[in-house]
């Protein structure tokens, strides 16, 4: 028994000691000195709401919200953003309808109204702002690469 936890033991070491090396190199994040010192919040950023459609990157991607949804009731009893994007609004507003697989159920299965699981829609929309992004962004879209000479220019944020 002492042999095996011994080997067992012998097999770890490395591992652990690859992870102390890791987690030195590893950046830090670091708040205000000490840490129980409160520090204001960054100003939010506004928000980009020229109502433009903008392209997606790929397939499936949900599309980003292109006005501001400052003040929008989400909760049990409402949803200001089917006073728009619902079928029945859709001509009204010149919204885009939302997709009909917002009325299907995780088994595929079609619903009378707007499905739970894509009550909420910022789950998977977002507003989009004039921050800054924090990292440079290097993504090209799989039709660029494949037929660059199709691809019209697109606005893409």
């Amino acid at each position: 028994m002492r042999r095996i936890v011994f080997l067992s033991l012998l097999s770890v070491a490395p591992c652990l000691a690859a992870g102390v090396i890791l987690a030195q190199d590893a950046p830090r994040l670091r708040g205000p000195e000490p840490f129980t010192e409160e520090v204001p919040a960054p100003p939010m950023q506004r928000q980009v709401t020229d109502d433009v459609r903008v392209g997606r990157n790929y397939p499936d991607q949900p599309p980003v919200i292109p006005h501001s949804i400052e003040g929008y009731a989400m909760d049990l009893n409402a949803n200001k953003c089917m006073s728009c994007h619902a079928r029945k609004f859709t001509e009204q507003s010149q919204a885009p309808m939302i997709s009909v697989t917002h009325y299907q159920d995780r088994a595929g299965n079609t619903l009378g109204g707007l499905a739970p699981r894509r009550y909420v829609c910022v789950s998977c929309h977002v507003p989009q702002t004039t921050a800054k992004p924090l990292v440079e962004n290097v993504f090209t879209d799989m039709d660029a690469i494949t037929e660059p000479e199709r691809q019209p220019e697109r606005r893409t944020r």
